[in-house]
């Protein structure tokens, strides 16, 4: 079984999310445009969906900068949270969005989920990423892992699911849906 070691990139990730320029309030944020944009506010100085979950804000609001070097795993322009979900102590998913669609819905939003491994030993987990069409295949990353599996990304994933999956022995500890942005 290979061991994936990635602390370089998530203290990299750590070090990058404490140089970021404060962003602005929520009142300052553009409204949003027809149904290709999402509304966002600022929680303890990350952007998130202003429909997120109150789950997913108290994630951000409890860890601000974990949440900020999550989004620095996606990569640049990932910013806004779509999502996020705890389990129990044994990790944290994360969901974001650069806010642009890639057509003419808000379904069309790219995005990007992150599953963190949150126990400090590797172990065998898995993110994977789904859209809300049928057509499309899902994307995953599946291993073993100390930091975090993933970064996955989809174009139009707004309103699809993240599946974050997490085996320790021979026990299964996570194996957990989070919904993508707020969708009906």
């Amino acid at each position: 079984m290979k061991i994936v070691i990635r602390l370089g990139g998530v203290c990299a990730a750590l070090l990058a999310a404490t140089m970021v320029a404060p962003i602005a309030s929520a009142a300052e944020q553009p409204s949003p445009r027809g149904n290709t944009q999402i509304e966002v506010m600022d929680v303890e100085g990350v952007k998130v969906d202003k429909q997120a979950s109150v789950e997913t804000k108290q994630i951000i609001e409890s860890d601000a900068a974990a949440a900020a070097a999550a989004a620095n795993v996606c990569g640049s322009g990932y910013t806004i949270s779509t999502g996020a979900a705890r389990y129990s102590t044994y990790g944290t998913a994360y969901t974001w969005t650069n806010g642009k669609t890639t057509g003419d819905r808000l379904y069309d939003m790219p995005i990007c989920a992150v599953f963190f491994n949150d126990t400090g030993s590797a172990h065998s987990m898995g993110i994977r990423l789904k859209d809300n069409y049928t057509d499309t295949p899902d994307v995953e990353d599946f291993g073993t892992y100390s930091t975090y599996a993933g970064p996955v990304y989809q174009n139009k994933g707004y309103c699809g699911q993240a599946y974050s999956y997490m085996k320790i022995g021979t026990k299964v500890v996570v194996d957990n849906y989070l919904s993508v942005g707020a969708c009906n």
